[in-house]
């Protein structure tokens, strides 16, 4: 079996239904799909139960947080490659399935691709480089409803941590791209929409986020955190900068007016060579 979707899902009933008919849609047919649900109460179990014939494993019990609940999902499935779409995130298309596995040979580690962010104002496309580095992840991370792991590489790098609440699937992704050289080739194509409301996606969660990568990092890299630590206060400082110059702008009478002078020169400049 070339593929596992896995579906972690906690009171998201309308979420999951709309996971399922995506993954159930595709032309492709060689995988499988993996449901973990935290015993939900809210009528998720009842859109499992109409939809049981498709799956390929399911589960509804408590669990104790995300990253338990995916390890779950790692430890039932068994294609060669996972997909974690969890629910509300879906395939892009009817075909991807099927054109991503014309790309893949089964040689390389991971696979990704790029995704549309969905939010209530607008959606956009986020693409990914095809080079992977340590500043890469320092900034972001793969996204994991399009990137396509191979399950045997958990085996070799770790398992989500369950100590975790928001990072672990970055922290395994740096470390396989960073630690282990796993090997990947970058998809350009979209594979999937990503829901904007998980954790991660939260601006409340930003200190909570930066407070774990930092424990990551020193556990799994401690030649580079003081690189780290640097580039985190070279961040912040230049944001203050930023910060004080806009709102010395914003107050200061003589740089309003300089600034206006000065547009209004550019436009001058701009009808002259019209």
């Amino acid at each position: 079996m070339q593929f596992s979707i896995i579906t972690i899902n906690y009171n998201n009933k309308i979420g999951l239904e709309n996971t399922i008919s995506s993954v159930k849609s595709q032309s492709f047919t060689n995988f499988e799909h993996v449901i973990i649900d935290g015993n939900s109460t809210d009528g998720s179990k009842d859109v499992i139960e109409s939809h049981i014939a498709s799956f390929g494993y399911y589960i509804s019990e408590p669990d104790t947080g995300v990253y338990n609940a995916m390890n779950k999902g790692i430890r039932a499935s068994k294609g060669t490659y996972l997909l974690f779409l969890n629910s509300g995130d879906t395939l892009i298309s009817r075909s991807v399935l099927e054109e991503v596995s014309e790309k893949i040979n089964n040689n390389l580690d991971i696979y990704y691709g790029n995704l549309v962010y969905k939010s209530n104002q607008e959606d956009k496309t986020h693409t990914f480089p095809k080079e992977l580095t340590f500043s890469f992840f320092y900034k972001k991370s793969l996204p994991h409803p399009a990137t396509f792991i191979k399950k045997s590489l958990f085996d070799t790098v770790f398992y989500y941590n369950e100590n975790f609440k928001i990072i672990s699937d970055w922290e395994f992704f740096i470390c396989a791209i960073c630690k282990f050289n796993a090997t990947y080739e970058y998809l350009n194509m979209v594979i999937s929409n990503f829901q904007t409301d998980g954790l991660s996606n939260s601006i409340e969660n930003l200190e909570q986020i930066n407070n774990e990568r930092t424990i990551s990092v020193k556990a799994n890299f401690p030649l580079f955190i003081s690189d780290y630590n640097e580039l985190s206060e070279a961040k912040n400082t230049l944001a203050s900068k930023r910060f004080k110059m806009l709102h010395s702008l914003e107050h200061s009478k003589i740089a309003r007016k300089l600034n206006t002078i000065w547009l209004r020169f550019i436009c001058k400049l701009v009808k002259t060579k019209s």
